[in-house]
Parts: structure tokens; C-alpha cells; sequence
């Protein structure tokens, strides 16, 4: 962290955070068998995507791990220099962006597999990653892992990859006999594991409930990023606004209080929360929401979007997920912590579930 100006909120360097996962990371690479490999498959020119592949192939190699890029499409043109010139034919974006996949997934010698997006965008995007195999998904984009984050199942029986019988809601971190854990996606832990880094979650409450307390506001709801975090802010206890272009939602795992009401009425025990989120329209304002959110997480792909501190609460804490800044420059007036950037963390992330993989395809 950052010096603390006088009237300034803490500027947090990922570096800081990022430490104690690089050193889980060196370790357990230093007792496996034999060297891993990550394929990267490339379908477009985009530069943002570009940049990420070469940041991911310096942090392979840092640790040692072999990291190949597989150039198709657009991204095999913008390398070679074809299309450019007059009557030369370019390959469409994403093109040959399966058949990447389908190959990487059956060569034996690859451990796991990631797949620059967006590609397509929406549902071509969310098709491509179910071809991913949930062997090799170091992304957990896969419908199996989803259905776990979005279904709180935090522990899974490798040999299947799919929820144990009997799954019941887990009293620590540790998984029951016979199970492991389930993979998450990258970017959605990254910024978990920096909010309980910084102190936002409660190590002194019961695990699985430690961000009880906490009001969350996340920006932009896509299928990557957003909605799977707000889904695991809500797990862990927090109440989520999920804000997106046209809508506003809630997710909590608190019952409303009509539910609670009714269920008193009824005779029933209460429950103090209910095993995973739930997620119920919010007639609030954005504004609204950020002015009683103890934290706020944006994610918007656009330089011009722009979170006004003004519009903050007093001390909250900010996270900017996004490769562009969404928050303005003065943002540390209000803010008593601001995380400027997570790709760090997010890449570290990455390799802790490359790693499992391994582990669980080995042990199956």
C-alpha cells in the first residue's frame, strides 16, 4: 500500500497482495511431477487481448510454467501481415477458435486452457466456453463450475467434476473427505481475495458468511466478470446491487423480511440465510446505491465511463476492475482505499486453478 497523503484514501498496489499467492504458487509448482502447460488461443487483433496474452506468457515463465499461444484467425493475420495489402484475403475474427479448443482439449500433454475474449460476444462467446473442457478450464467458465458458484457449492468430487451427494453447507475452508475444491473464474477471486486482504471480510465470522454486513455495489453484470462476482460477494454474505446498462439487481442470501414475516406466521423456524444467493429486482437508482455501498467494484469496458466520487459513501472502499479507469481522479477524497488495477492477482488466480487441475486429473 501506498503512503496515506494527509486527507487521501490508501492507494493499494496489487503487488502487495499479490505476494503471498506467488509464493503458493512457487511451492506447489516446486513438488509437481513435471512442468505444466497452458495453452492460450488467440482468435482476434484486439490489442487489449494481445497484451494480456503476452503479460500471461512473462508470468509463465517467471514460474517456470510453458505457456504456447495458439494464433487463429484474425490474430494469425495481424501476426503474419496478411490482409493488409490490396486483394489480400483476412481471415475472420474468430475463426478456427474451436477447432483450437477442440484440439487443446484432446493433447494430452496441455494442463489447461485459456481463450482471449470477447470473441464474438454473447452467445457464440458463452458456447466457446463450454467446448472448454471442465479438465482444463483454468478460467472456470465452464456450465459445471458455474453451477457451482451460482449454487454455493464450494467442494467437488474431482473424478467427475461435479457436485458430490449429500453436499451440505461447508463450516470451513477445508473440503470434506473425497472432494475438492471447485474452480472459480479468475477475475471474480482475484478481487474476492483483495477484499480479504484489505479487511473487508470478517475472519472472526463463520466461513461462508464473512462479508455479512457489507453492502456491495458491482458495475457492469457480464457473464465473465460481474454477475459471477456479485454471485459470490452474495455467498459469502454481502448484500449485492448488481448495476447493468438497463437494470438494477439485488442479490442477497438474507430472506426478505416478507419471506421471514410469512415464515414466522407459519410456524416455521426462521433461517438466518438461505444456503446460496438469491437475486430479486432493485428499484433503486444508481446513485442510490452507491451512497450506502461500503464498497464498489467497476468493471465498465469504456474510458468514458466515470463513477463520480461525489456520488460515493464516505470512506468506502473502490476497485477498479476494468483495463480503463472507471473512477475519477479525485477518487481518494472519499475513498478510504482504492485498487487501481487486478490483472496481477487475476493472473496469479489463473495458475492456482491450473495448478488443481493438475492435480485433480491426476488423482482421478
Amino acid at each position: 500500500m501506498a503512503g496515506n497523503a494527509e486527507g487521501k484514501g490508501i492507494l493499494v498496489k496489487a503487488d502487495s497482495i499479490a505476494q503471498a499467492f506467488r509464493a503458493e504458487v512457487q511451492t506447489a509448482l516446486a513438488g509437481g511431477r513435471r512442468p505444466l502447460t497452458l495453452v492460450g488461443v488467440l482468435g482476434t487483433a484486439s490489442a487489449p487481448s494481445a497484451f494480456y496474452a503476452e503479460f500471461t506468457r512473462r508470468q509463465c515463465e517467471e514460474f517456470g510454467i510453458r505457456f504456447e499461444l495458439r494464433r487463429v484467425g484474425a490474430a494469425l493475420d495481424s501476426e503474419e501481415g496478411r490482409g493488409e495489402g490490396e486483394g489480400a484475403k483476412a481471415s475472420a475474427i474468430g475463426e478456427g477458435v474451436e477447432e483450437a479448443i477442440v484440439e487443446a482439449n484432446e493433447d494430452e500433454g496441455v494442463d489447461g486452457i485459456m481463450v482471449y475474449y470477447p470473441i464474438f460476444g454473447g452467445q457464440q462467446d458463452h458456447y466457446l466456453q463450454q467446448i472448454v473442457s471442465p479438465q482444463k478450464d483454468v478460467e472456470g467458465l465452464n456450465f459445471k463450475f458455474h453451477y457451482n458458484l451460482y449454487h454455493n457449492i464450494r467442494f467437488i468430487d474431482p473424478s467427475t467434476l461435479a457436485p458430490p451427494p449429500n453436499v451440505v453447507q461447508p463450516k470451513d475452508d477445508v473440503p470434506p473427505a473425497g472432494t475438492v475444491k471447485s474452480i472459480l473464474p479468475c477475475t471474480p477471486l482475484a478481487v474476492v481475495k483483495c477484499l480479504e486482504s484489505i479487511g473487508v471480510y470478517n475472519k472472526l465470522l463463520t466461513y461462508g458468511d464473512r462479508a455479512y454486513g457489507k453492502t456491495i455495489t458491482v458495475i457492469n453484470r457480464s457473464e465473465v466478470v460481474g454477475r459471477p462476482l456479485a454471485a459470490l460477494l452474495a455467498n459469502d454474505g454481502a448484500r449485492v446491487f448488481s448495476v447493468d446498462i438497463d437494470s438494477i439487481q439485488e442479490y442477497t442470501k438474507r430472506p426478505s423480511a416478507d419471506g421471514a414475516a410469512g415464515e414466522a406466521g407459519a410456524g416455521a423456524a426462521k433461517r438466518q440465510y438461505h444456503p446460496r444467493h438469491t437475486v430479486h429486482a432493485c428499484a433503486m437508482s444508481l446513485e442510490e446505491c452507491l451512497r450506502i455501498s461500503d464498497v464498489v467494484v467497476s468493471a465498465v469496458p469504456s474510458a468514458a465511463y466515470k463513477v463520480r466520487t461525489d456520488a460515493l459513501k464516505d470512506g468506502c472502499i473502490c476497485v477498479n476492475v476494468a483495463a480503463e479507469k472507471n473512477f475519477e481522479v479525485n477518487i481518494r477524497d472519499k475513498a478510504s482505499m482504492y485498487l487501481p488495477a487486478v490483472g496481477k492477482i487475476t493472473i496469479l488466480m489463473l495458475l492456482r486453478n491450473l495448478i488443481r487441475l493438475s492435480r485433480y486429473n491426476s488423482s482421478s
